[in-house]
Order: C-alpha cells, then sequence, then structure tokens
C-alpha cells in the first residue's frame, strides 16, 4: 500500500550528491529532481533539505593545501552555494516550478521567535507553490556552530513544518543490523516506536563526504518518529527511488511515527543545545514525568537548580545520578524555582504542555 503523506522533507546527503572525485553527480541529481517534479504533480509538498555547496564549489575552484581546512571549506562553500541553487533552479524550471535558497545555521533554531520566523519564511514558500532547498550556511558555521551534518537539520525542517514525512537518500539501502559489507548483515526494514539502542549494531563511521554517519541518521529518525512522523531512510544512488519509497515498492528502513506532538514540543525536542538552565529532580518526579499519565514538573520534586534561567528558557530535567531526562520551557525564573524547592501546592516549574522527555 501506497503512503499518502502531504508533506515531505527529502534530504539529499553528500555522497548521493557527489561523485567520488568530489564533485556533483548533475546526472542522479537531475534525476533526483525529475522525480520530486513527479512527487509535486501528485499533489504532495516538498521541501528539500541539500548538501553539495562544497562539492559545487570544488567543480569551479582549487584551493591550495596551505589553506586552513575551515577557510577552504567556506571559500568552496561560499562560491558553491550559487552553483548548486542555480543547479537546482535550472533543473526545477525544466519542469515548470520555481525553487528558493534558504540558508540556516544552528543558531537559527536558538530561540522561539527566530525559530518561528524561519518556519513562517517556509510556510509562505510552500503557499506559493515554491520547493525551498534548505541548506546549512557553511560559510558561517563553524565547528561547536555546525550541525552533526544535514540530517539533524532535516529533522528539525520536519518537526518545524510538522510534515508527514522525511525521507533521507544516502548510498545505501537503509540500517543494517551488523556491517553492510558482510554476508550475514539484513537491512532493517521497519522499526517500531520502541526505543533501540542502534550503537550496539550500527558502525559510527561518517560517509565519505559528510561530516555525520549511520548512527546520526539512526538517532535523529527514531527522535523525529516519536514526535509524529515517518521516516524513511533508503538508497538515493537507485533510480526512482523517490517514487519507489512512496509507493512502497523500495527496499529500504521505515521508522514508523509513534505520536503527534505539539508544535511547542517539537521545537524543544530539538533545541537542546540551547538550554540555558539545568535542573536536578528526585526520583519520584522522575518517575511521574516519566509515566503513562501527563504530569508536569512541580516544585516539590526539585532537588537543585544547578545553573540560572529566566522565565521562557529552555532548561534540562536531570535525575540524581545526572542522567538526562527531558528539556522544558520554564514557567518562572531560577530566583523563583530556588525559593519553592520541596515545598507543595505551588506552580509547576514546567508545564506538560511544553516538556518534552528523552527518556
Amino acid at each position: 500500500m501506497a503512503y499518502n503523506y502531504h508533506r515531505i522533507i527529502i534530504k539529499i546527503g553528500s555522497n548521493v550528491f557527489t561523485q567520488k572525485n568530489g564533485l556533483p553527480d548533475l546526472k542522479r541529481i537531475g534525476h533526483l529532481v525529475e522525480q520530486i517534479a513527479e512527487i509535486k504533480k501528485q499533489g504532495h509538498e516538498v521541501i528539500l533539505v541539500s548538501s553539495g555547496a562544497v562539492a559545487s564549489g570544488r567543480s569551479l575552484i582549487t584551493v591550495s593545501d596551505k589553506y586552513d581546512p575551515v577557510a577552504a571549506r567556506q571559500l568552496l562553500a561560499s562560491i558553491g552555494q550559487v552553483k548548486l541553487i542555480n543547479t537546482y533552479a535550472n533543473l526545477f524550471d525544466q519542469y515548470g516550478i520555481l525553487c528558493s535558497q534558504v540558508l540556516v545555521t544552528k543558531e537559527d533554531f536558538r530561540d522561539r521567535m527566530h525559530y518561528l520566523n524561519m518556519k513562517n519564511c517556509l510556510e509562505i514558500l510552500l503557499q506559493h507553490n515554491v520547493i525551498p532547498v534548505v541548506n546549512e550556511n557553511d560559510v558561517v558555521s563553524v565547528t561547536e556552530l555546525m550541525f552533526t551534518d544535514n540530517d539533524e537539520l532535516a529533522g528539525l525542517i520536519a518537526s518545524m513544518l510538522n510534515a508527514q514525512a522525511l525521507i533521507v537518500l544516502t548510498n545505501v539501502d537503509g540500517i543494517f543490523d551488523g556491517d553492510p559489507t558482510t554476508d550475514g548483515a539484513k537491512i532493517i526494514e521497519e522499526v517500531s516506536s520502541t526505543p533501540i539502542d542502534f550503537s550496539a549494531f550500527v558502525s559510527s563511521d561518517r560517509s565519505q563526504f559528510g561530516r555525520g554517519g549511520m548512527i546520526t541518521k539512526s538517532t535523529m529518525s527514531q527522535k523525529v518518529a516519536q514526535l509524529g512522523i515517518a521516516v524513511h531512510i533508503a538508497n538515493g544512488t537507485k533510480d526512482n527511488i523517490l517514487t519507489d519509497v512512496l509507493a512502497n515498492k523500495a527496499v529500504h528502513t521505515h521508522f514508523i511515527p509513534n505520536k503527534n506532538a505539539s508544535g511547542k514540543k517539537k521545537w524543544i525536542a530539538h533545541s537542546g543545545n540551547f538550554a540555558t538552565g539545568v535542573v536536578q529532580v528526585n526520583d519520584g518526579a522522575k518517575t511521574a514525568l516519566t509515566s503513562n499519565k501527563a504530569s508536569s514538573l512541580l516544585p516539590v520534586g526539585i532537588v537543585n537548580i544547578i545553573t540560572e534561567f529566566k522565565k521562557g528558557e529552555i532548561i534540562k530535567l536531570i535525575d540524581e545520578h545526572d542522567k538526562l531526562i527531558g528539556f522544558g520551557i520554564a514557567e518562572y525564573g531560577a530566583d523563583k524555582a530556588n525559593e519553592m524547592i520541596g515545598k507543595k501546592n505551588q506552580k509547576p516549574l514546567v508545564h506538560y504542555d511544553y516538556l518534552y522527555l528523552e527518556c
């Protein structure tokens, strides 16, 4: 049975976009654009998250080894971003489709206002039948400010836009239960809502041209699926892969969506890097928060305010063994929270509606 998704995020990885020599594979990109045009014709909304700026830059200029790798990457990305979006613009134009460039950094997700501004931009593009081509701005993103890779960015965009599905294209058929180069390894075709520790059998090696590996993809996919979005990891080097995945004809890994979460919960789920405060809770509070019953974090369950925070900021919740429980939006600041530690019948520090649990 075919998948009937309205809004789809398609992520094209570096190893799909790039040939072995490090230059763009224009024939493959052209074929993927042809499939995306067909998907749009069927009535689906498509947002494209595409790597390839550095590879595109590499096709235009040669950088000497004497330059710092970060500076070289910035040079290639800056030149390549122009080439990349022109490549997509020319290819989509063949099908009468407009595309736009949206360059983002991790900082753009740092607060609710930035987040909503970006969401509004993408929404109005979709309303005007434009395909947004989203990529990390490698010109200004360096080291700790960078996404793990575009897998993380694609997960953020899928959650932000309440997409029904995220299709991650890589250069293998999906997630395997062992080393895919060995005879005994089998593809995991379906991942249910029960969390899996992928590190037990998935290689942590990074791809040849990308910054992330299959562990990144697995972890991100599981998180996105738990927020109610189906994730498909498939082989972007195969012909007709996008249309075959949507028709349920391709062998690949499908993460089944678990539950729908509110827009704010989806933002909180991906905002851990921007948490300002750290709050430690006791075992009773942890049990209440992680039970099947909807619970808010009350002051009676707080043990310690480890790091200061203000009202409305993202805070990290940890247990008495310093293990991460989740994230939430503070209903009031650290000063007030300190005054109410251990007290009963007080206003929640984090309301259930603004709480995302990792465990």
